[in-house]
């Protein structure tokens, strides 16, 4: 169990000791997994950006999805969607969530590009992987990025998911896979939707 997100990253980041002083950089997945991924950030001294991607969230369920996109285009789509959707219902999901992409970089990066990625060994962060699609596509990314190794640091995971993440990159680190994994939230104590306004504010005052 840890107490909240600033909890869960500075215990992630012990985990992640041996990249410590490597030149690595560190790519959290807002909203939620800025603060984890600044504490990781701080401790293994790495260079730290944001990488916006975004889960594609079913019309009459936004909680739960069918796939995600990342800020380059890269998008990753569960292959029985279709079954689910129709391809008009999902280009139109894509275009809103592509949207607010472009948002969330004006504002939570300040339409600061990507730091160069190419050669360099990647450290991809969010507060957990519940279905897991936004950190595929985020991994997608740093493949079309040329990136050298990718790392998915995380700070809970389902077994299953945890398996077919593991399979796709250079290193995972978990730090809990519990047995009857329902959903990130519950191996927090607190446990909330982070907003803009915190981002910015974890940005300025508590990362580097």
């Amino acid at each position: 169990m840890f107490e909240n997100r600033k909890d869960a990253g500075e215990k992630l980041a012990k985990a992640l000791d041996r990249y410590r002083g490597k030149d690595v950089l560190v790519l959290a997945i807002p909203r939620g997994g800025v603060e984890v991924g600044c504490q990781v950030a701080r401790y293994l001294d790495a260079d730290f950006s944001q990488l916006i991607t975004r889960k594609l969230p079913f019309p009459d369920n936004p909680e739960a999805g069918f796939g995600a996109i990342a800020e380059d285009g890269s998008t990753f789509v569960f292959k029985d969607a279709a079954m689910w959707l129709s391809r008009g219902v999902i280009d139109r999901i894509v275009e809103e969530q592509s949207l607010e992409i472009q948002r969330r970089i004006e504002v939570l990066r300040k339409s600061k590009p990507l730091p160069d990625m190419s050669n360099r060994m990647i450290i991809l962060v969010d507060d957990g992987l519940a279905m897991g699609s936004t950190m595929r596509a985020s991994i997608m990314l740093c493949r079309n990025k040329k990136v050298n190794r990718i790392v998915v640091a995380v700070p809970v995971a389902g077994r299953e998911v945890a398996e077919e993440i593991g399979k796709i990159v250079d290193d995972l680190v978990v730090l809990e896979i519990p047995d009857n994994f329902m959903a990130v939230a519950q191996v927090y104590r607190n446990w909330y939707d982070v907003s803009d306004e915190e981002v910015l504010e974890i940005l300025e005052n508590r990362c580097l």
